[in-house]
């Protein structure tokens, strides 16, 4: 019995550092092929998926959040959030934890409650990663960002989402900042009511 259990959290680790690779050549690949970190950045976290460089079926940040949200929903059973404050918990507690293997904290809420920041002691897509000095304004896991923004929007919440502090360029911690900008109404259309 033990041996089945073992074999999963190898099988989970190889997955981990299987995507940790991909996404490094992935990222390393986008450094040649643009100019500047700030065109790199965008890139990671592009809302357009049709860009000459890379298959169209290629999907990166926002695509792969309103895909993501989907497999999310079904695997977690989790309904409608009630306010922002639970969307964070539900992002830090569950989402991080269901993908990423990671639990961020969930701090420095604003005074409206309409703003926080997560704070990640470890990020796993870093693992193995050394920044050169030419890429000091690489945001290396800008993907996050347009992952939660597109998930989020799935679930009819805009939403702004930058890193504020990261490892990789120093800092003691990673932080992603996330501010919620307003509610989406959905659009019915009309004799589908």
């Amino acid at each position: 019995m033990s041996r089945q259990s073992n074999r999963t959290t190898d099988s989970k680790k190889m997955n981990s550092e299987l995507f940790t690779l991909t996404y490094g050549a992935l990222v390393t690949q986008l450094c040649k092929d643009y100019e500047n970190d700030e065109e790199v950045n965008k890139q990671l976290d592009k809302i357009n998926k049709n860009i000459s460089k890379w298959p169209q079926t290629f999907e990166r940040g926002y695509n792969i959040g309103v895909r993501l949200i989907e497999d999310f929903l079904a695997r977690s059973s989790i309904g409608r959030c009630q306010d922002f404050r639970e969307t964070a918990d539900v992002i830090a507690k569950v989402a991080f934890k269901m993908y990423l293997g990671i639990t961020p904290s969930v701090t420095n809420w604003s005074p409206a409650g309409d703003e926080f920041s997560l704070i990640l002691e470890s990020n796993p897509l870093v693992d193995f990663v050394e920044l050169p000095d030419n890429h000091s304004t690489l945001i290396y896991s800008n993907l996050l960002c347009g992952v939660l923004r597109g998930a989020l929007e799935m679930v009819q919440m805009a939403v702004d989402v930058k890193f504020v502090q990261d490892t990789l360029r120093g800092d003691n911690v990673t932080e992603i900042r996330m501010k919620f900008i307003k509610r989406i109404e959905e659009n019915v259309p009309a004799g589908d009511e």
